[in-house]
Formats: structure tokens, C-alpha cells, sequence
């Protein structure tokens, strides 16, 4: 599909080998090369063995091999080739790379999400998509393009900026022309994530209000009142845009996959 090899990470529970009949949630997340030890170690530490949260099997979305992480993720998290206009690439002799996020996205539906559901005890109806920064701008897309790839999306930090903002224009288009749309979303970002003019902090976004973006695309989303849909959002105070991560995923892990009680 995609003409590039890419690795995928797999984190089973504890409980899987003694429970061969038992059918888990699955959480896939982008960016595997940080995202996927962080988000393992959280879940193990607050899942406390099935305690804190209900036992889940995790995938990593790793970057294609042989790529730069900066290159690859630009490339196939961003919908549109028009967002970095000055962009210089960090791989020698190769052009910077945008606006692929569609091909990827067919490539996850029609090859990832197969392999771990021919190889693991998944849970079809218990799918979350997490991603932070582009890796929450390409959940957007997914969400707006096929929202039922996912049953959850935990978009982190989402990159609504990109080109001009195309995304909220996209989910304004999306309210005006369907009348469905089936899926659950948690956003999160840091308080820092905005735009503060007269400020000297160094934390705060000095162009890109990603705090208003979040709640604009939100906004436009519940303003449909679709049946079976819902998103949240939530601002952490003193996180920006590189120390959130952790804090959101480890909310997101307690919306996504709450322990059974």
C-alpha cells in the first residue's frame, strides 16, 4: 500500500495467557518510539493489575523504517502538503514530506487493524485511536473521514492549526452534510498551549492558540447533537505542549478503558 515497512509494538496484559477465552480492548497509538513505553508503563502502573483499569492489549504505530521520526510523522499524520511552507527536512537528500495522512489511514484500515485482529484477542467493538500533536491531527482526520474505524479517539494536543486550520473547516463541512456520526472523543491540552500576549514565559504558544482551536472543533462537533455521539475536553494547568502527554494519557486511560466493576 504504502511502499515503506513499518513496525508494529504489542503489549499483552498479564492476564491474557491464563484467560485464552477472554476478548480485550485494544488501544493503538501513534508515534510508538515515545508513546508506546509511556503509555505501557502507565497503564500497567494504574491499571494495577486490573484494579485501576479494566486489562487491555496496547499497539504501537511505529515510524516507517529508515525514516527519520520528524520525517515519517509529518508525512503521515498530516492531511494536506500546505502546513510547513518553510519546512527544511532533517534526512539528507530528501525533501521535506507532508499531506499523506489519508494513504497511511487506508494502510492502518486495511493492513494494521486486520493483523492485530487475525493475531490477538482484540475486542472489534472496543477500538481507541490515541495520538498526541500530528498524531491527534491525523485522529481528526480518521474521525472525519471513516469514524467507524475507531470506537474511541483520544486526541491529545491535536495540530488543528495545520494549513490554515483545514481541520475545523473539515468538521464544519462534516455537521453540515451527515447526520451520523458514531464514535467517543477525549481531547485534552496543556493550559500553556495558547497564545498569552505581554507574557515573558517561554511555556506559552507564541502564535498558535491550540487551546481555542480544541474547543472550536468541539464546539462544532456537539453542535449537531448527534444520538451516538460524544466528546470532551479538558485544559491541564502548567502542561504545555511537550509535558501534557503524560498527564492526558493516563485520563485518557481511565475514560477509554475504566476497570470493570
Amino acid at each position: 500500500m504504502l511502499d515503506r515497512e513499518y513496525r508494529v509494538f504489542v503489549a499483552l496484559p498479564e492476564s491474557y495467557a491464563r484467560e485464552p477465552q477472554r476478548r480485550y480492548p485494544v488501544v493503538f497509538v501513534t508515534d510508538a518510539n515515545y508513546a508506546f513505553p509511556l503509555l505501557r508503563a502507565i497503564g500497567r502502573r494504574v491499571g494495577d493489575h486490573g484494579k485501576g483499569l479494566e486489562d487491555f492489549i496496547l499497539v504501537g504505530l511505529s515510524y516507517a523504517t529508515g525514516d527519520t521520526p520528524e520525517y515519517s510523522r509529518r508525512r503521515d499524520y498530516t492531511p494536506s502538503a500546505g502546513g510547513e511552507p518553510n519546512a527544511v527536512s532533517d534526512m539528507p537528500g530528501r525533501k521535506p514530506a507532508f499531506g499523506e495522512a489519508e494513504r497511511y489511514r487506508v494502510f492502518l484500515r486495511d493492513d494494521v487493524l486486520p493483523f492485530v485482529a487475525r493475531h490477538y484477542r482484540i475486542d472489534g467493538k472496543r477500538k481507541t485511536f490515541a495520538g498526541h500533536s500530528y498524531g491527534g491531527l491525523l485522529g481528526a482526520h480518521v474521525l472525519l473521514t471513516e469514524p467507524s474505524m475507531f470506537d474511541r479517539y483520544v486526541l491529545t494536543s491535536p495540530s488543528l492549526w495545520w494549513d490554515g486550520k483545514t481541520m475545523l473547516r473539515r468538521a464544519q463541512d462534516y455537521v453540515a452534510s451527515h447526520d451520523t456520526l458514531q464514535a467517543q472523543v477525549f481531547m485534552a491540552i496543556g493550559g500553556f498551549e495558547t497564545v498569552k500576549p505581554g507574557s515573558n514565559d517561554a511555556r506559552y504558544n507564541r502564535t498558535k492558540d491550540m487551546v481555542a482551536d480544541m474547543r472550536a472543533f468541539e464546539k462544532t462537533l456537539k453542535s449537531r447533537r448527534y444520538a451516538n455521539f460524544s466528546i470532551a475536553s479538558t485544559v491541564l494547568a502548567d502542561e504545555d505542549h511537550l509535558t501534557v502527554f503524560p498527564a492526558a494519557l493516563t485520563r485518557a486511560l481511565a475514560w477509554a478503558v475504566p476497570p470493570k466493576r
